[in-house]
């Protein structure tokens, strides 16, 4: 069973041109190769005035890496793309989205991050990826009054990307592509624009639509925007004054927040199964497997490197008889969640030992 992550918009913290020789979690790189190393900001978190707090799972969505000279490096799952890519010197573009294809819809926000990297010649690029609204959304407050005087009539929003009718009685956020967008009414088959705006990604626009008082001297449509409600996403991080973390699924630790929570008793903590036979310098990610008193969890289905995992006892019961790869060697690169303590040094690497439950 695949949990959600949640996380927050953040701002770019790009570490580059880091030495590649013995960097932790490079992988297959080698001395003197380049390598564009990614990842999503751990420890964040995502809210919006528009709704409570949004659940995300950034492993599902789609990554894209695409090189200098337009070719892709890599297109698919976040969660199965490799720790480190080798590439040659030169600049990349790093997509990362919830769904690559979207189009206009009700209660559908895209999550992700677009980002150029430029790669040099004998150091890696470690990119952390932002998790930010980047289409943009629409709310209409339709008085009554304005419902009485056009009974007869539709509204429709429209941008490039295609176009959505409005209900008098519609509640939900209408979500478009950033850019121009349009509200439209149409009564008997002739069409009037009443307004266009041009939207930011992550805005949230609400109009409120009325119509004008009726006097001799004027009358008609009348729109006002609410400022007060045109926003984008507010961010907090969990672990400080918000709140607590690994008290439940919900606010499962994740790996590099378990390294920093040694001796924490009873704690989830949520990774991918991609590993066994845990010797104090050796991980073996690849089976058979031959001890089923042991495995390691990692950050990603692909993770390789033995200092970016975290070991986990698995006591003889229900635990072991559940997730040993021995015995059940479909587990490797399933997503699981384990509620246990955390240990400093568990086979050389910090470790979650006295499991007492799991759910994957």
């Amino acid at each position: 069973m695949k949990k959600s992550l949640l996380c927050l918009a953040l701002c770019v913290a790009m570490c580059a041109c880091e030495l590649l020789d013995g960097a932790p979690g490079d992988g297959t790189a080698q001395e003197q190769d380049c390598a564009i190393c990614l990842k999503f900001h751990e420890s964040s978190y995502v809210s919006s005035k528009a709704s409570s707090p949004l659940q995300i799972d950034t492993n599902s969505f789609i990554l894209t890496v695409t090189g200098p000279d337009g070719g892709v490096l890599y297109s698919g799952l976040y969660c199965n793309s490799p720790e480190s890519l080798i590439v040659e010197p030169g600049t990349y573009n790093v997509k990362v989205v919830s769904d690559d294809s979207f189009s206009p819809a009700f209660d559908a926000p895209l999550w992700g991050d677009e980002q150029l990297v430029v790669v040099e010649k004998g150091r890696k690029s470690l990119v952390e990826l932002l998790c930010r609204q980047m289409n943009s959304g629409v709310r209409l407050h339709i008085a009554s009054e304005f419902l009485t005087e056009y009974p007869s009539s539709s509204l429709l929003l429209k941008s490039d990307a295609g176009k959505l009718l409005y209900s008098y009685k519609e509640k939900r956020t209408a979500y478009f592509p950033a850019g121009k967008l349009n509200l439209v009414m149409s009564t008997g088959g002739s069409d009037e624009t009443l307004l266009t705006r041009t939207l930011a990604p992550g805005e949230i626009f609400c109009l409120n639509l009325n119509v004008a008082a009726q006097s001799s001297e004027s009358s008609g449509i009348r729109i006002r925007v609410d400022t007060t409600r045109t926003y984008t996403d507010e961010t907090f991080v969990l672990g400080g004054e918000s709140g607590g973390k690994g008290d439940s699924l919900e606010n499962a630790y994740t790996i590099s927040q378990a390294r920093k929570a040694v001796g924490q008793k009873g704690v989830w903590v949520a990774g991918y199964i991609v590993g066994g036979d845990l010797t104090k310098s050796n991980v073996s990610f690849q089976g058979p497997f031959k001890s089923a008193s042991n495995m390691a969890i990692g950050p990603r289905a692909t993770t390789s490197s033995r200092e970016s995992c975290l070991s986990v006892e698995l006591k003889s019961g229900a635990v072991r008889d559940e997730l040993n790869l021995v015995a059940h060697p479909d587990m490797l690169g399933r997503f699981v969640y384990l509620k246990g303590d955390i240990d400093p040094s568990y086979f050389g690497l910090t470790g979650i030992k006295n499991v007492t439950d799991f759910q994957y």
